[in-house]
């Protein structure tokens, strides 16, 4: 009796359902990214609100698939931001890491932050400007998603300004927050512009400002 028990006991650990299961938690990586990669190209073009069912289809994926990853718009809204403030800070380290001139290394970033912000659509704004109590109440830690952001992007700013200050390019009073409510600013203030030079112009502006006297 005792080598049936023995047999019907070890055959639910054997190799074939763990062997199954990294296929297909792949696959839901794969639907994952490309549900991202779709929400990225349709909120710039649409906006925050944009239609969630044709960011499933242009992500080849069912909107029950989009949901089993992001359950409702905030979700999908906040793994987009979160991923774009990522790169943005990537880029900072990269700047930082490279041999460039200090005020040149900052003004390259202030405009990557610049683009960042003005194709945003309301989505990044208020992680920039926002903490959590700004946020109140908002679904899944919406607060907490705001500060990290903000605290994410003031860090990459006070490293490439304070390197810039070590180099005496620019003003020792001007500070991270300065910079980013100023870049903030510009996105908010000409996201309507008829003209597409004006966000550069303005940026030019702050970054002769910024210079010391």
């Amino acid at each position: 009796m005792a080598a049936p028990h023995t047999a019907s006991h070890t055959a639910p650990h054997g190799a074939p359902p763990s062997a199954a299961q990294p296929p297909r938690r792949a696959d839901a990586r794969q639907n994952r990214e490309r549900v991202l990669a779709a929400a990225r190209e349709v909120f710039t073009e649409s906006g925050p609100e944009a239609s969630l069912n044709e960011i499933a289809r242009r992500a080849g994926v069912g909107p029950g698939t989009l949901y089993r990853h992001f359950p409702n718009r905030h979700a999908l809204v906040a793994a987009v931001v979160k991923d774009r403030v990522t790169a943005l800070c990537g880029h900072a380290d990269g700047l930082l890491a490279a041999d460039r001139p200090a005020d040149e290394a900052l003004a390259d970033w202030l405009r990557a932050f610049l683009e960042h912000a003005r194709t945003q659509h309301g989505m990044g704004v208020a992680a920039m400007i926002a903490d959590a109590d700004a946020a109140g109440g908002g679904a899944e830690a919406g607060g907490e998603l705001d500060l990290n952001c903000h605290l994410s992007i003031h860090n990459s700013a006070e490293a490439l300004l304070g390197r810039a200050r070590e180099a005496g390019s620019v003003r020792r009073d001007l500070s991270a927050d300065d910079l980013i409510q100023l870049v903030v600013g510009i996105a908010l203030s000409t996201a309507r512009s008829p003209d597409p030079d004006q966000p550069e112009r303005l940026l030019a502006l702050v970054l002769d400002a910024a210079r010391p006297r």
